[in-house]
């Protein structure tokens, strides 16, 4: 085992438990190999939302619901959640895992396609939480800046697609060529962007944290 997988192992070896409902949704999650969120991924997220205590969060990729659920219990009083999925086959068990957390009054889920729906809704919000396809990051990052509010925080998951984004484009697998192009033309836009300072993390597997820049630092 690398050095770098024994210190994640004991780091996920450190985490305390969540709410019984929250460890259920996990383990039926990753019992039906549903792609969550990493131990260590979910530990930044929770100290992220404390410190920054959003009162309006949009998550892009609801998947079953585990993310929605966890970050929900980490919000101040009275804030709420809009997350977004277009899959259709995990939409019914998203709402059932809001049900069983008693989350439905909290957390609004939209069906669509992703880009649409951000498109139609209006910031600003305070926190964005970006764990979709990845290869449609880049396109997503306008609506994500003109909706995200003055020091508002952008999360983007998965950003460093397990190594490859380092490699040369012939390294990788011709089938994930698409997806490995359109992520470094996305983590270049994070790091280059006026409105945006950027820090991209190796935890989990990859973690890019954006702040919305004050407008008059950009004007």
């Amino acid at each position: 085992m690398e050095t770098g997988e024994r210190i994640a192992s004991y780091i996920r070896s450190l985490e305390a438990p969540e709410k019984e409902i929250v460890e259920q949704i996990e383990k039926e999650a990753l019992d039906a190999h549903v792609p969550i969120i990493r131990k260590e991924t979910q530990s930044f997220l929770k100290v992220l939302l404390m410190i920054k205590k959003p009162l309006r969060l949009l998550e892009i990729g609801t998947a079953v619901g585990f993310s929605a659920v966890l970050m929900s219990e980490y919000m101040p009083e009275g804030g709420r959640i809009t997350t977004v999925e277009n899959y259709e086959k995990r939409i019914p068990a998203a709402r059932e895992n809001f049900r069983r957390a008693g989350k439905e009054g909290q957390i609004t889920l939209i069906e669509g396609d992703a880009l649409e729906v951000m498109r139609s809704l209006e910031g600003p919000y305070d926190f964005i939480f970006m764990d979709a396809a990845k290869g449609q990051y880049i396109n997503y990052l306008p609506e994500a800046v003109r909706l995200l509010a003055d020091e508002g925080v952008l999360v983007s998951d998965n950003v460093l697609q397990d190594g490859d984004v380092i490699e040369s484009r012939f390294a990788v697998e011709r089938r994930n060529r698409t997806i490995h192009s359109r992520m470094r033309e996305y983590l270049y836009e994070l790091k280059h962007h006026d409105k945006l300072e950027t820090s991209v993390l190796p935890l989990g597997d990859g973690v890019a944290l954006s702040v919305r820049r004050k407008e008059y630092e950009y004007e």
